[in-house]
């Protein structure tokens, strides 16, 4: 089979082929579509960034505490938490032996397709907490969550519950989620909420008066992120006001307003990526960089001609720019952009008609690209690339197999929203998807070579779900059959047998468990475990929000 053409000044592609199944998703230059409202968002695994001063803070009150995790695009990416959309994921479908690189015409298989929708709550009670002792969470379940424990398996520390009435039939977002200092943080509807990793103690609350419709996953060294709110009630309402955010005071620091710089710049959500002293904000055809200590803006993608970045990704102090070229072709082209001034060093023209559908990492960079051309299903064409430091193709990933990309599933940050996607050095690690959504497998590929190194297999009726990955070492979910406990793992980047470092107990709450596997943040931090959900369906009783398991 022939090559398509290669873009200019750009080494031939290894050959291999394979399908994506799932509909194009609108490329750069195009209006983006609305958020998806299943998708979910939270703190893909945050990286501590170095600590900052100031920020434009108030100074702190009496006794009040001094810094956690940021996504990057490295392992330190999943440090805070992972999402997981399962009903959203993207599926790479590879053939005999190869991640589909760019494929000839005749190569295409047809597609498939998912949706659904966001809300606005009015709390109807405070959230409570089951300890796992015999307290009770109200739900009438057994309350004490620990009571089938076998010899060997840990325990629940708490589950907590909400019970809340939205608005409208939609439900109630509670998307992201960070894991800082001595506290998880999440976000239920309007609130940021605050508890304690040990008891599930609540240790403050902030309630703002409109929607939250955007947040960094990532944080500085010492807690720090950035939020937006919208500007006032109901649909005309724009995701305009930006917020920095101390999550282990509960603190608010300097609010601005987004300039709108772009006829599409009215939209209901941004993505807002943090790293080192900046942030970039990415709206609907319209993307911005500002200073993190005061929230003024740095530079926009704008420019009068050439390639325009319409989107940044951020991470490990680097922004890689995404850019709409002004030729005949509409070519993407991918950018190193210096996080103060937003001058490009280096760039990587996509062959004509392709698009970056996600960043899985931003240092190594790690690229999801796909056929953007909407007028034709049946011609989906979709890679994972990597690139040298110098912005020069690497390795195109060729395995065999289905894989689970979940990209470009969060409403939040539809660039770099890859949950079940990890990478750490130079290793890149996937899960794979079955016909029976079971007994999957991880793989662990070379970004040097594109080439497999490993794989793993969960076992009977079990499913592997990536974490997060830093020194070398993978940490992985793996959850259990049907009302079977899960457990965390480590595995090393090298290869070798799983290693258990927390097993989640049997009884009660194996059943609770199950069925906080799909739509759920997720993150391991300091020996737990933290699961929670990313909606709430609002309709008055007690819903499972946040799950926590140790030793």
């Amino acid at each position: 089979m022939t090559e398509p053409p290669q873009p200019p000044n750009q080494p031939p592609s290894p050959s291999g082929y394979g399908h994506l199944p799932g509909p194009p998703q609108p490329g750069y230059g195009y209006p983006p579509q609305g958020p998806n409202p299943y998708a979910q968002q939270p703190p893909t695994v945050p990286q501590p960034l170095a600590q900052q001063g100031g920020y434009g803070f108030p100074p702190p009150g009496p006794g009040m505490p001094p810094g956690p995790p940021a996504p990057g695009g490295q392992g330190g990416r999943r440090k805070g938490a992972v999402i997981v959309a399962a009903a959203v994921a993207g599926v790479l479908v590879l053939g005999t032996g190869a991640w589909f690189t760019f494929l000839s015409d005749d190569d295409s298989k047809k597609p498939a397709a998912q949706p659904s929708a966001p809300a606005d709550p009015k709390p109807a009670g405070s959230p409570s907490v089951d300890k796992g002792d015999g307290s009770g969470n109200g739900m009438g379940e057994q309350t004490d969550l620990n009571a089938g424990r076998k010899p060997g398996e840990d325990k629940v520390l708490w589950l907590k519950t909400a019970k809340l009435l939205a608005d409208g039939d939609t439900g109630i977002p509670a998307p992201a989620m960070w894991v800082a200092g001595d506290s998880v943080v999440k976000t239920v509807g309007k609130s940021v909420i605050a508890y304690a990793v040990t008891d599930g103690k609540e240790k403050w609350k902030v309630d703002f008066k409109t929607e939250i419709c955007g947040w960094a996953d990532q944080t500085t060294a010492d807690g720090k992120t950035v939020l937006a709110v919208k500007d006032g009630e109901g649909s005309n309402a724009t995701c305009n006001q930006m917020k920095l955010f101390d999550l282990k005071a509960g603190k608010e620091g300097w609010t601005k307003e987004l300039a709108k710089e772009n006829l599409f710049d009215g939209g209901g959500s941004v993505s807002i990526a943090l790293t080192g002293d900046v942030f970039a904000v990415n709206r609907m055809a319209t993307t911005t960089v500002h200073k993190l200590a005061t929230g003024d803006k740095l530079f926009s993608g704008a420019a009068p001609e050439g390639c325009q970045p319409s989107q940044y990704a951020a991470g490990n102090g680097k922004l890689l720019g995404i850019a709409l070229c002004m030729d005949a072709d509409k070519t993407i082209e991918i950018q190193d952009a210096d996080p103060v001034t937003g001058k490009k060093t280096w760039s990587y023209r996509l062959p004509k008609g392709f698009r970056v559908t996600s960043v899985l990492s931003v240092s190594p960079i790690v690229l999801d690209i796909s056929n953007r051309d909407l007028n034709n299903a049946d011609d989906n064409k979709r890679a994972i690339i990597s690139l040298t430091p110098d912005g020069k193709k690497r390795a195109s990933m060729s395995a065999e197999g289905s894989f689970e990309t979940n990209c470009n599933a969060s409403g939040s940050d539809n660039l770099q929203g890859c949950g079940n996607s990890v990478v750490d050095g130079d290793t890149l690690y996937l899960r794979t998807t079955t016909s029976k959504g079971t007994d999957n497998e991880v793989v662990a590929f070379d970004l040097a070579t594109g080439k497999a190194k490993w794989r793993q297999k969960a076992g009977d009726k079990r499913n592997w779900y990536p974490v997060k990955a830093a020194n070398g070492q993978l940490i992985a979910y793996r959850a259990g059959a049907l009302r079977e406990p899960g457990e965390i793992v480590s595995m090393a980047a090298a290869g070798g047998q799983p290693k258990t470092l927390l097993r989640m107990p049997s009884g009660p709450s194996a059943n609770i468990e199950s069925s906080m596997v799909t739509f759920q943040v997720r993150a391991f931090e300091d020996g737990r475990y933290f699961t929670s959900a990313t909606r709430l369906n609002g309709n008055n009783t007690e819903e499972r929000l946040l799950m926590v398991f140790g030793k």
